[in-house]
């Protein structure tokens, strides 16, 4: 069952954060997933959330998504990230 990774960034490093993002992809992709959007412009439609970059990533199962999120492959951008924006990230099963 595939999984979604959707995740809210707000970059407060916009140099360094390039560096994640050149780093974070190929991790990505090693792990069976793809990104289905990665900071397009973003519209409230209901509620007060105020989204900031948000990126999706499809990934073939949550099982394969932790595995991605706690890889050494993953681990140095993941520190990059850490530093140089904040993050909200959740999981979501697909149907």
């Amino acid at each position: 069952m595939p999984a979604y990774v959707i995740v809210n960034v707000a970059v407060t490093d916009p140099e360094r954060y390039e560096e994640y993002r050149k780093l974070a992809g190929p991790t990505v992709t090693a792990y069976g997933g793809r990104f289905l959007a990665r900071g397009g412009g973003a519209e409230v439609l209901e509620g007060g959330w105020t989204p900031r970059r948000v990126v999706i990533l499809e990934f073939p199962s949550v099982a394969r998504v932790k595995e991605w999120w706690g890889s050494p492959e993953y681990a140095v951008a993941k520190r990059i990230r850490h530093v140089t924006a904040t993050t909200e990230m959740i999981v979501v099963e697909g149907v």
